[in-house]
């Protein structure tokens, strides 16, 4: 991946401490900053001024009923969907202002990936190593093909791979860059017991090798397995944000991630703002797909 327009470290006389102590411990800035985003569809408010960082080797994990926001979230993170209010950095970059080079540094694993149907599996890997840049492709995207099972489907067709082979084939493509953001929406959807357990192998070395992860899916035990944080979203706004064990002393003392949840996400009245026709409300997901779309 090309990382030359990331900030130079500081010089090592700038880091010296100024009387020979130890140098101070450091926080790496975070590889996503997400600050005050809000989106709308005609009267239905999809995200009230979510904020909220990412540091490298997080995998953070975004859950909230249907409806809550989650899919338009990473949409407009990955910069599919355009920003309306707030602001999206990733590795610096503003994805409203430095599009390409914010999308150098990040992979997305929608929930239901669309290769094309006229290129074979071998080149979709061909054609994001040209569009990363990723030089010596060749010898990973082999390891990756092997890692996800693929290697006998290299020559089929993007049209030709069922659910489960085209999620795989997300995969390969998106790890071939080896992003340092990856944004995965539902990403275990279609999946074998073989292949679930590679894509949950292939989420912590990714986090370990300094890889930050956001990672949505109504699975809360996949959540509760892999996440270091928890960003619990409904009705477009931010419920709770911190670790499973804050969850648990703030939301439902001693309870699993499902209590947690359902006592986060309870029923409430309907702020006034947030107020829309209950069509428009069951249909943010439908509204996002046409913007996408159009």
């Amino acid at each position: 991946m090309n990382r030359d327009s990331e900030p130079p470290s500081a010089p090592a006389s700038e880091l010296a401490p100024a009387s020979g102590g130890e140098l101070p411990a450091v926080a790496p800035a975070p590889t996503l900053v997400v600050d005050a985003l809000g989106k709308r569809y005609e009267d239905t408010l999809a995200l009230r001024e979510l904020s909220f960082t990412v540091p490298p080797g997080e995998v953070l994990g975004l859950v909230g009923p249907n409806g809550a926001g989650k899919t338009t979230t990473l949409r407009t993170i990955a910069g599919v969907l355009p920003i309306q209010s707030g602001r999206v950095t990733v590795c610096g970059h503003d994805v409203a202002k430095e599009a390409e080079a914010a999308k150098r540094q990040l992979g997305w694993v929608p929930d239901d990936p669309e290769p094309f149907d006229t290129l074979t599996v071998e080149e979709h890997l061909e054609f994001t190593a040209e569009l990363y840049r990723v030089e010596g492709w060749r010898a990973r995207a082999d390891e990756l093909l092997a890692r996800f099972e693929l290697e006998e489907k290299r020559h089929a067709l993007g049209g030709e791979l069922s659910r489960g082979m085209r999620q795989k084939l997300a995969f390969s493509c998106t790890w071939l860059s080896r992003p340092r953001l990856v944004l995965l929406d539902e990403p275990l959807s279609g999946l074998d017991p073989r292949g679930i357990r590679s894509a949950k192998l292939a989420i912590r070395e990714l986090a370990a090798a300094g890889t930050s992860v956001l990672l949505s899916s109504h699975l809360l035990e996949l959540i509760e397995e892999l996440a270091d944080r928890l960003l619990i979203l409904d009705r477009g706004a931010c419920i709770f944000l911190g670790t499973l064990d804050e969850a648990r002393t703030n939301l439902a003392p001693g309870e699993s991630l499902e209590e947690i949840f359902f006592a986060a996400t309870e029923p409430r009245p309907v702020p006034v703002d947030e107020k829309a026709p209950a069509a428009a409300a069951e249909t943010l997901e439908e509204a996002a797909e046409d913007e996408v779309r159009g």
